[in-house]
């Protein structure tokens, strides 16, 4: 923004905020710690503490880091550490929980859950939780599978939390253990005595039910569990096949919960069911998929939903824990939830009732041509706010970097199908925009309670969906046919992948031993579920397969269990951004933003372009934005911090009026994570996360605070 422009945004801005000021308060008590992720149950990501404000903010300075050394080529970091007294508990990328001095971030104890369980294999962990009761202080920990109980103290698991200090979350879904894959990323919800957890299913089929459920914190025993894909009896049943509820899966609450403990209500957001592309074996709605659920956090009863997308095709999970914030309304605040949407939409609804803040539109969208698919005849669109993302790639906006980028990308553009949201995917291929990453993502929003303003990042990135059949006799047990089944979807069917988030599978019998694959394919890595249904002779037939291209016929008569699953008669030919020849997005700037909402309103304040590409500043091309993972927190000082951008590796403040950029810092690796900000002996700290690897970017293993100088 020039100047001029600034002070004029600032005025209105601050003028806004006068007349609300005495009908708007902000919480007496609270939010000035991080004990919870997030920031606290409510999910807003705001602070009190004002101690780092606009005025000084360029005074910031390295207060301490700390490296666990796990970086490993493609590793990343995501947490959003907490902070309970003067010690700060996160993660790192081998799964390894740590708890630091939040002073000197000197290290008090690690816990590594491989020494107790050699089969985990390493996944992406977000945060964790905490629960005391007198002496008793417990850090609730996952890993994989596993649901570990760790003394907050000794870093000890708890011998009397479940089997030694774990639980299997496998158990309890009505499927055999053994078969199910899954793992938790984000920390569950503490309500009295119940830890309330989600988990991150397969994406293809076979998977595992999306079931909330609630632990006893104490000795880990299940205390009860909301079915997302509706048994026999129970609501939502018949908006799937009769017999969905054994075999589909997913429909799963992957990006975490929000509580209001007041009211004993958690509200979980939902993904797709799988496989997330193709419904043809899922017709319906597919309850309770893609939707802001509220629960009675004593019972798991349902109090309220609502479906953001109906027979999702196109993975538009709600990819992050609704926001509990207040809107004001006739000089009322009324108290509500907020949900980011991977299309940029945002939903504001009552926090009792589930009615809409603002209105809502069906419309009418486009029907399948894939045989087989029977798509929803509407979908949802709220009227306010606008999207906070670009909705239809237009010829208009193909990128102008070069004369060579645009035409490639406009005879690219011109050859798949292209109709704007709700396009559904196609064996030609279909223009996703935004992409299957969003528009927002997991990082979710942040939120002001003293201004009302809606902080939350967004993506600017086109991909193409294309399905491919499989044809009658790739369905046979082969273990190039199980490759199709299996990994293909994320691979592609030449094992080319989509580098670096997909690697390319050539060659990588050079690059892994023959043990290190199979226990990547059994039990899963990464993003990358494991595959526990694979019969006793699939799983080297898969794994021959994926290394060297080398095709081995099974016998049809011997199938393991996976024979007994639905076979998928497409899968879609990779994760495929649409990239001009130079590897840039192939729309013009900006390609990410970050957007400040006003949700009384429901109208946007201001939107800024976030990242730079380091190579472009250089010829002189800047304020591109970039793609961006992680999260904004907020302050009351003023403040918006935000990593993000793995490209640059930047760590901004922002004016939280105006967007104006005030303080930028280069981190060891990209702060792919959200802040946590807290105080310790009359200090403010705020604290990131580095561990880059996303996109291509290195990879790090180190958390950085940031502090004023003494």
């Amino acid at each position: 923004m020039k100047r001029r422009n600034q002070l004029t945004v600032a005025f209105a801005v601050l003028l806004l905020a006068a007349c609300g000021a005495d009908e708007r308060s902000v919480p007496e008590t609270g939010y000035r710690d991080w004990r919870v992720y997030g920031g606290g149950w409510d999910n807003i990501r705001y602070s009190t503490l004002d101690q780092i404000n606009e005025k000084n903010v360029h005074q910031l300075e390295v207060a301490w880091t700390y490296d666990s050394g796990d970086a490993f080529k493609g590793s990343e970091m995501q947490c959003n550490p907490i902070v309970i007294g003067d010690t700060l508990y996160g993660t790192t990328p081998k799964m390894r929980l740590v708890a630091l001095d939040a002073a000197t971030g000197k290290p008090r104890w690690v816990f590594d859950p491989s020494q107790a369980d050699q089969s985990v294999g390493l996944a992406r962990i977000r945060g964790v939780a905490h629960w005391a009761e007198g002496a008793d202080a417990r850090v609730f920990f996952t890993a994989h599978h596993n649901l570990y109980a760790i003394d907050a103290r000794s870093g000890k698991p708890i011998a009397s939390f479940g089997n030694q200090g774990r639980v299997d979350l496998r158990e309890g879904l009505g499927r055999d253990p053994k078969l199910v894959s899954l793992y938790v990323n984000v920390p569950g919800v503490v309500y009295g005595d119940l830890l309330i957890l989600g988990s991150v299913t397969s994406e293809s089929l076979p998977a595992a039910p999306g079931d909330i459920r609630a632990y006893d914190v104490r000795t880990g025993e299940p205390r009860w569990s909301f079915h997302t894909i509706p048994h026999p009896g129970e609501y939502g049943y018949d908006s799937w096949p009769k017999d969905a509820w054994k075999y589909s899966g997913g429909a799963n609450d992957w990006s975490g919960m929000s509580l209001d403990a007041g009211r004993g209500i958690v509200f979980a957001s939902t993904g797709s069911a799988s496989f997330d592309f193709y419904g043809g074996d899922r017709v319906g709605d597919n309850l309770f998929a893609n939707c802001v659920l509220a629960l009675n956090a004593a019972t798991g009863e349902r109090l309220w939903h609502f479906q953001v997308v109906k027979h999702d095709l196109w993975d538009r999970d709600l990819p992050a824990p609704p926001n509990l914030v207040t809107v004001l309304r006739d000089g009322k605040l009324i108290d509500a939830v907020a949900q980011v949407t991977k299309s940029g939409h945002i939903f504001v609804f009552d926090r009792d009732t589930g009615e809409p803040l603002f209105p809502i539109e069906y419309r009418k969208v486009p029907a399948s041509d894939v045989p087989g698919e029977v798509t929803a005849e509407t979908q949802a669109f709220p009227l306010k706010p606008p999207p906070i993302a670009r909705q239809l790639f237009t010829e208009q906006m193909v990128t102008k970097r070069t004369p060579e980028a645009h035409r490639g990308v406009l005879d690219r553009l011109r050859r798949v199908r292209n109709g704007g949201p709700f396009d559904p995917p196609s064996l030609q291929g279909t223009i996703m925009f935004p992409g299957i990453d969003g528009g927002p993502g997991w990082g979710g929003a942040a939120f002001d309670p003293e201004t009302g303003f809606f902080y939350v990042n967004s993506n600017e990135m086109a991909w193409i969906l294309r399905l491919t059949e499989l044809e009658r006799g790739e369905q046979g047990r082969t273990g190039r046919n199980l490759y199709l089944r299996y990994c293909a979807n994320c691979h592609r069917a030449d094992r080319a992948g989509a580098p670096p988030e997909y690697p390319s599978l050539v060659g990588v019998e050079n690059r892994l031993t023959p043990t290190e694959i199979y226990t990547i394919v059994a039990v899963g890595q990464g993003r990358m579920p494991g595959f526990p249904t694979l019969g006793w002779d699939e799983l080297p037939a898969l794994v021959r397969y994926a290394s060297t291209g080398e095709d081995t016929v099974l016998d049809e008569q011997e199938g393991g269990p996976s024979s007994e699953q639905v076979r998928m008669p497409y899968f879609h030919d990779g994760y495929n951004r649409f990239l001009d020849p130079d590897g840039y997005p192939a729309v013009e700037p900006p390609w990410g933003t970050l957007n400040a909402i006003n949700l009384d309103t429901g109208e946007i304040t201001w939107r800024v372009p976030l990242g730079e590409y380091p190579e472009l500043v250089r010829q002189g091309v800047r304020n591109t934005g970039t793609e961006n993972y992680g999260g904004p927190v907020v302050t009351a000082g003023g403040l918006i911090f935000i990593g993000a951008t793995a490209p640059d590796r930047k760590f901004r403040a922002f004016d939280k009026m105006t967007g104006e950029l005030l303080w930028e810092t280069t981190l060891p690796a990209g702060g792919n994570a959200t802040p946590s900000v807290y105080e310790l002996d009359g200090r403010q700290f705020v604290v990131i996360a580095c561990g880059g690897g996303k996109t291509g970017a290195p990879s790090g293993s180190s958390y950085v605070a940031f502090a004023l100088p003494r």
